[in-house]
């Protein structure tokens, strides 16, 4: 009855086992480079893609004024009576899948829309999920030769200004303006 147990059937037994050195040393760690990975990215990328961003949208902005000069310049020298709108409510990065891409190829635009007075730009801000249905609804409905076409932004524009009349009629949109038609 006596049966010895040898020293080798133990030493098998703790082989199958985890080693608790491996959580008492390896999950502090693997804790510390969590909190150092989240450090530098809240601290350091964040606030740099916050500063492009924001130099971007500058540049952005200086360059719409400055076409908006030229364009009221030209305008005056001209004698045109097409007015830009004293407001302009922007739709900033959308992001579109054109028709017969089946998702391949992206489009990237912002469109601005001229208004005459501050109380319409408040309403366009208040609409401005209908205002992005409206420009994604009308651009994902043309293909990618259409909308590469050189004079195919002016058809844009009519059309985003006969939709917007149709559906927001308190709203007299006076101009459309693409800040951003980029393909992929």
């Amino acid at each position: 009855m006596d049966e010895k147990i040898d020293s080798k059937e133990i030493g098998e037994g703790r082989k199958g086992g985890i080693n608790p050195k491996v959580f008492i040393i390896g999950l502090p760690l693997f804790i510390v480079q969590l909190v150092v990975v989240y450090f530098i990215t809240g601290n350091f990328l964040l606030s740099r893609m916050e500063k492009q961003l924001l130099s971007q949208a500058d540049k952005e902005e200086t360059e719409n004024v400055s076409h908006d000069k030229k364009t009221d310049k030209k305008k005056k020298k001209k004698g045109a009576e097409e007015a830009t709108g004293n407001f302009i409510f922007t739709v900033d990065d959308i992001i579109i899948n054109p028709a017969g891409t089946n998702g391949n190829k992206l489009m990237l635009i912002s469109v601005g829309f001229g208004v005459e007075t501050d109380q319409e730009a408040k309403v366009l801000k208040e609409k401005e999920v209908l205002l992005k249905d409206i420009v994604i609804n009308t651009v994902s409905g043309k293909t990618l030769d259409e909308l590469r076409q050189t004079g195919y932004k002016d058809t844009l524009k009519a059309e985003f200004s006969k939709l917007i009349s149709d559906k927001i009629p308190e709203v007299e949109i006076s101009n459309v303006m693409f800040s951003k038609y980029i393909f992929q």
